[in-house]
């Protein structure tokens, strides 16, 4: 099993130590949460499944690729992910030339989690519909995928179109991971039919379970990977559990507040028998 580290719950100014931290320990992968702008206007903000706002306007924001661009530069082995990236919300060239950046900065560590989103009030504030977000992204992932893998790319489609251009320098994985989030039935089908693998919200063994077969019904047997918020974990001995489903990767967070993060994160390095894998080479050698 791969155990990744969120940042997005902690205070940014706490990003750098856990980032390290998980590097030296044997952490798998770091993933950074991304939203764009938020509005003041609430009205647009319910969380899907409640009856409160998901978002605070004041929350401070950041560019994910950007942000793993520097946590690249202080870290060696470990893997940066979004979780997830709006790569609909901006033109693909955009996003694309930001993860061959993070890529190659980083000696080949990115990976690229997207999502189609929830929250409207971002879109109708860049001026981007909203309704059309799905096949969007859908068509968005496949010009990015285009355009780190082959020489030229013209491209003519619903949402995008563009004369034939030169896309350099590519990344250096051979595929660089897109993860596709959520857990609609359009999401579980881009990531079955359009990406490397699916990333999950929060889940216990027995709520993740349900989704985890819709996908395997979508999936046309290429390599995929699942990647699971796990929401509690009650001991080492439950990994197998997790494993049995076909789980690759748990993005856990062993700390209740900021403070003591660093510390959570060295005992659950312990308990759970993560250490650094000598076998995978620095992006720095």
């Amino acid at each position: 099993m791969k155990f990744g580290v969120p940042l997005g719950l902690l205070h940014p100014a706490a990003w750098k130590d856990v980032a390290v931290a998980a590097d030296s320990l044997g952490f798998e992968s770091l993933w950074v949460p991304e939203h764009l702008v938020f509005t003041t206007d609430l009205s647009l903000a319910t969380y899907p499944g409640t009856s409160t706002p998901g978002i605070r306007p004041h929350t401070p924001l950041f560019d994910a690729p950007a942000y793993l661009c520097w946590l690249a530069g202080l870290t060696t082995r470990v893997r940066l992910g979004t979780a997830v990236h709006l790569f609909a919300l901006r033109h693909p060239f955009v996003s694309a030339r930001a993860f061959a950046t993070l890529d190659i900065v980083s000696g080949g560590r990115a990976v690229c989690g997207v999502g189609a989103g929830w929250y409207s009030g971002e879109w109708a504030a860049a001026g981007v519909d909203f309704a059309t977000r799905g096949p969007r992204l859908d068509e968005a992932i496949t010009v990015a995928k285009r355009l780190w893998s082959e020489e030229t790319v013209a491209h003519t489609g619903r949402f995008f179109s563009f004369p034939e251009v030169a896309f350099e320098p590519k990344p250096i994985q051979h595929t660089l991971p897109v993860l596709a989030g959520g857990e609609s039935a359009a999401a579980l089908r881009r990531a079955a039919t359009l990406c490397d693998g699916w990333i999950s919200m929060p889940h216990t063994l027995e709520s993740v379970r349900p989704q985890l077969e819709r996908l395997a019904a979508l999936r046309d047997g290429r390599r995929f990977s699942v990647t699971v918020h796990a929401s509690s974990l009650a001991s080492p001995e439950e990994i197998a559990a997790w494993e049995a489903l076909g789980v690759d990767r748990l993005i856990v967070r062993p700390w209740k507040g900021t403070s003591d993060a660093v510390a959570k994160l060295t005992a659950f390095a312990s308990d759970y028998g993560v250490t650094p894998d000598r076998e995978r080479p620095s992006a720095r050698s």
